[in-house]
């Protein structure tokens, strides 16, 4: 199976980047890295609140009903005119469900990784999560998806995938880059330098943020 990267690089990630960057008015360099940052911290997050059988049921759902992979089919007309506002308010939500209250927080460390300002960041995710889940949709009708140990494995697999080597390494290093597990203590850790995942570093904090609800 393809790594999420390697859909990001191909010609359908490629025009995905240049219509979110459009949209967002950020070049296309750095909406890029925003998004090969940002899609793995949101899918492994997804991937988390899956591990449950409510949230499976849920991202389920959702992936067989509204996200299932349509939005890839007219990404000119999605694009063409700017993204309409049903869309963004989609992508808003989506954000809420997965991030939660830690939105801010993720969106800030993308931030300082990037070097794009925090709003630009969530305007880039804002536009980008309903794509993604029309990209997991469109996975899991292919794989016909419907159970929580197959969402689980489709999910797994897309993040480890079989990426150029290069990008398989950067995607590896914001993963897991001290084998602890914790996506988000690591693109934390990263972004500040230190891994820091002492209760209040914001490594901790973002670290704590699919403990449940």
């Amino acid at each position: 199976m393809s790594g999420i990267l390697d859909l990001l690089n191909s010609p359908v990630g490629k025009s995905i980047v240049s219509g979110v960057a459009g949209q967002t008015n950020q070049p296309e360099s750095k909406t890029q890295d925003v998004l090969t940052m940002a899609l793995p911290v949101l899918m492994q997050a997804m991937r988390r609140n899956a591990s449950t059988s409510q949230g499976a049921d849920s991202l389920l759902g959702a992936l067989n009903g509204k996200h299932d992979g349509s939005i890839l089919e007219n990404l000119g007309g999605l694009f063409g005119g700017g993204v309409d506002d049903n869309v963004l308010n989609d992508g808003s939500k989506i954000l809420g469900h997965v991030l939660g209250n830690k939105q801010s927080n993720v969106e800030n460390a993308l931030s300082q990784k990037s070097g794009l300002d925090a709003n630009s960041v969530a305007q880039i995710l804002k536009v980008a999560a309903p794509i993604l889940m029309g990209i997991l949709g469109s996975q899991a009708k292919q794989k016909n998806v419907n159970s929580q140990s197959g969402l689980e494995g489709m999910l797994g697999g897309l993040l480890k995938g079989n990426s150029p080597q290069n990008e398989q390494s950067f995607l590896e290093s914001i993963l897991d880059a001290d084998g602890d597990g914790s996506v988000i203590d690591d693109v934390a850790g990263m972004v500040l330098g230190g891994g820091n995942k002492k209760k209040g570093g914001l490594g901790g904090l973002l670290g704590g943020l699919f403990g449940g609800k």
